[in-house]
């Protein structure tokens, strides 16, 4: 064995789960790109539609982004009239994301997406309930 076989693309875990993950979000284009949102985006409205009103942390948090990556998501979202961002009264320091009417509407847009992406994914159920599970595992451990 060389030096580097530890270094061959086909030896890395990392490479395939990146590579799985860009098609899947790349999947998701042809229904987002019409509605003017980004994956990202997206990505919000799926946590506001559990819970209308979230703090940023708390979305952050869901999406295990950083705030300096939400803020300007969130900004571009408040004035495209989808979400409302107000300083919370009990703590000034805490900004609440809620969704507004126009927000509410695009829900209404968005709730056929899931089903048409799953549909493209060549996984059958208890597949792609072991894969959720694994890369679960990871998130949460790693």
């Amino acid at each position: 064995m060389n030096d580097y076989e530890s270094l061959k693309l086909e030896n890395q875990l990392c490479f395939p789960l990146y590579a799985a993950s860009r098609k899947i979000v790349n999947l998701y284009t042809p229904f987002l790109k019409p509605l003017g949102l980004t994956y990202t985006q997206y990505l919000v409205f799926l946590v506001l539609s559990e819970q209308n009103t979230m703090t940023v942390g708390e979305i952050c948090s869901r999406l295990y982004l950083n705030n300096g990556t939400l803020t300007p998501l969130l900004k571009t979202l408040e004035a495209k009239g989808y979400i409302s961002r107000n300083r919370s009264e009990a703590d000034e320091r805490t900004v609440l994301i809620t969704l507004t009417k126009s927000g509410h509407e695009m829900l209404d847009e968005l709730v056929k997406i899931p089903t048409e992406v799953g549909k493209c994914v060549p996984l059958g159920g208890e597949n792609a309930a072991e894969l959720y599970k694994l890369l679960y595992k990871i998130i949460k451990e790693v």
